[in-house]
């Protein structure tokens, strides 16, 4: 069949293709009686066309000019390279690797050897002005910009996420390469969009951690390839990469009163649960509680009781006891403190003299915290979930777990913020504060699946 017959072209998102019948990866359309496929299948269509020897006229791609990138100077360490040649075998997939490891790094490496219009997606602001102070640092040309009210496209362009997603249909066919920084996030519902509207056939991901609690991790292999490369802080911190580590837990005991309305209120909790039939079994059943409770008095009394319970034995007078107690025994040690709500970090700020950072925190205020902290000025900090992900922050030794989810991932974040080599190698310290008799150390136990147990004490 000759070239003229069979063509491929880009709509917004898709592939139509024209002049065939039939062809994997494709349905028939029935306004235009052509076959169309999602953009993340360019790469197979065409390796099919071509298995077949079936000429084709490639009309889909609009790629934006980029001349050649100059090579960057960077000391590449062994894992690193051993990390960008597993993923140039396929050239998709991702890169797993501990939070202070070289994630950036090895994107600017892959970027500099693949040379093909670049999109990067990112989840926050703060990582698009430091993915744009990289590139325009180490490759000297305008880097582009989407997201905060900013447009600019360039041949190498950094988006967040949600404006990758608007611009997604439109600018789908102009990048080879497509970068997803904290590729985590890749498969919510939206986001993933983005991976199967963008036809670029060459995909890296990066992230501390690929785990995803609701299991849409399984989707990665469909919108941006298999696991290419992962090593864990266990084996950097052998190898003095990074800091060695231990976690320590700590119970505390509530007073008699807070105890007593805490298992009052976790009773009235399950009593509501066994008569409405739900079973919190997997991570949907919460999910379900909660949906169910905008029209089942029962449902609704179950999520009001729970949360009261769960308010209590994180907001406990033992656990402020404890911090006080460690804050004291290391008061020349750098400390960020981490809580699961902003009320807690207000208290603990207040109760401490602390400065705290939340996503409430102005960019100057949040900016003038970190380059305190940096400083040492502050020697400890308090925050929620804004410095999980997403913000460069200086160094710190010790950390303090007041209060978090069981999410594995969000515990090797915050585990991540401390693990940077320490002076005469010392060890890096996170200390979880959890309340006896409660869900707590079930919560404890599920965030901890992915760490080794030998640092566990």
């Amino acid at each position: 069949m000759s070239s003229s017959h069979v063509t491929l072209s880009y709509h917004r998102g898709t592939i139509v293709i024209k002049g065939l019948k039939s062809l994997p990866f494709a349905t028939i359309d029935s306004k235009t009686n052509s076959l169309i496929s999602y953009g993340i299948n360019y790469r197979k269509i065409t390796r099919y066309l071509e298995a077949k020897n079936i000429e084709y006229d490639d009309q889909v791609l609009d790629l934006l000019p980029l001349g050649q990138l100059p090579k960057i100077k960077l000391k590449m360490r062994d894992y690193q390279k051993e990390a960008i040649k597993s993923w140039d075998r396929e050239k998709i997939g991702s890169i797993v690797l501990p939070t202070g490891a070289g994630k950036t790094v090895i994107g600017l490496k892959i970027i500099e050897k693949i040379n093909s219009p670049t999109l990067i997606v990112v989840p926050t602001l703060d990582l698009i002005k430091q993915w744009t102070e990289n590139l325009s640092k180490n490759f000297n040309i305008e880097i582009g910009n989407i997201g905060g009210g900013t447009e600019n496209i360039q041949a190498i362009t950094v988006s967040t996420y949600d404006s990758a997603y608007i611009k997604a249909q439109s600018i789908g066919n102009k990048f080879l390469f497509i970068v997803f920084d904290e590729v985590h996030h890749l498969p919510a519902p939206s986001y993933r969009l983005i991976a199967e509207t963008f036809v670029a056939p060459y995909r890296l991901g990066l992230t501390a951690t690929i785990v995803r609690e609701d299991r849409l991790d399984a989707d990665f292999p469909y919108l941006i390839g298999k696991t290419a490369f992962q090593i864990t802080a266990d084996e950097l911190a052998k190898k003095n990469y990074l800091a060695n580590y231990v976690i320590e837990r700590k119970q505390t005991f509530m007073a008699k009163e807070e105890y007593q309305k805490y298992k009052e209120n976790m009773t009235l909790y399950y009593t509501c649960l066994r008569k409405i039939g739900l079973k919190m079994n997997s991570y949907n059943s919460f999910k379900r509680l909660i949906m169910i409770s905008s029209r089942n008095n029962l449902a609704r009394k179950a999520l009001v009781a729970r949360n009261k319970a769960v308010d209590i034995a994180l907001n406990s007078r033992s656990k402020m006891d404890e911090i006080r107690n460690i804050l004291s025994e290391n008061k020349k040690t750098k400390t960020i403190i981490f809580t699961q709500h902003n009320k807690l970090v207000y208290d603990i700020s207040n109760a401490f003299l602390i400065p705290f950072i939340t996503y409430k925190s102005s960019k100057q205020e949040r900016e003038d915290v970190l380059c305190g902290f940096k400083e040492g000025r502050y020697n400890a900090i308090v925050t929620s979930k804004v410095l999980d992900e997403g913000i460069d922050v200086p160094d710190a030794q010790l950390g303090i777990l007041v209060s978090g989810t069981g999410s594995s991932r969000e515990f090797v974040q915050r585990l991540g913020r401390l693990l940077r080599p320490k002076n005469d190698n010392q060890q890096a310290r996170l200390i979880e504060i959890i309340s006896s008799g409660t869900s707590e150390i079930l919560t404890s136990k599920r965030r901890q699946r992915n760490i080794t147990l030998s640092n566990v004490t």
